[in-house]
């Protein structure tokens, strides 16, 4: 089935909130649905796996690992008709205007990725993304502090709060990171 009009739907929150396994979702239900789907996520990122989409809870998705936009419009084939981005913070921001000349062709394209970075600050092109999307889910994780919703991501070095001043990109999991909620998030200045 083709789509008659493009839409770019962002999936957003902090961590383990749930974001890739909402997406690889919606990625299922296309796949069952026969669209041409493919899968994109940044090579860096192989905390799980190096070729595979896959989700704090287990989830998996075959995708194609890429180091920037350039490659990732390089490997976009022409018969596909929805495409799916995991971690796009983590890509420069010609994204914005790939993603969105995928909509304008009919593509569905569905984003996923941290709205804020571990300051609570936005990152990346999520941002710009999110303004222009049809459709956003801001998802909630639970705090790791208090047990409230938490749409913050705590960054520890050695169990303590990351300093405001350290590198802003830090690929890991529960090991570097915890949700939290706004009076529980913690970044030190000074």
């Amino acid at each position: 089935m083709n789509h008659h009009h493009g839409s770019v739907e962002v999936i957003t929150g902090s961590m383990f909130c749930g974001k890739t396994d909402e997406m690889i979702r919606r990625l299922r239900r296309a796949i069952i649905a026969r669209q041409k789907v493919q899968v994109f996520k940044h090579a860096f990122d192989d905390r799980y796996d190096a070729v595979k989409v896959v989700s704090h809870a287990g989830s998996e998705l075959d995708a194609v690992p890429i180091k920037d936009t350039a490659d990732l419009r390089a490997r976009i084939e022409a018969d596909t008709t929805v495409v799916g981005i995991d971690e796009a913070q983590f890509l420069d921001d010609g994204i914005i205007a790939l993603v969105n000349e995928l909509a304008e062709r009919g593509v569905r394209v569905i984003v996923g990725g941290l709205d804020t970075d571990f300051r609570a600050e936005p990152f990346g092109p999520m941002p710009t993304l999110i303004a222009q999307a049809e459709q956003v889910d801001k998802l909630q994780a639970i705090c790791m502090v208090c047990g409230e919703p938490a749409a913050r991501t705590q960054r520890l070095v050695d169990g303590q709060p990351a300093h405001y001043n350290a590198e802003v990109v830090a690929v890991g999991a529960a090991e570097l990171y915890e949700a939290r909620c706004r009076k529980c998030h913690q970044v030190p200045r000074g």
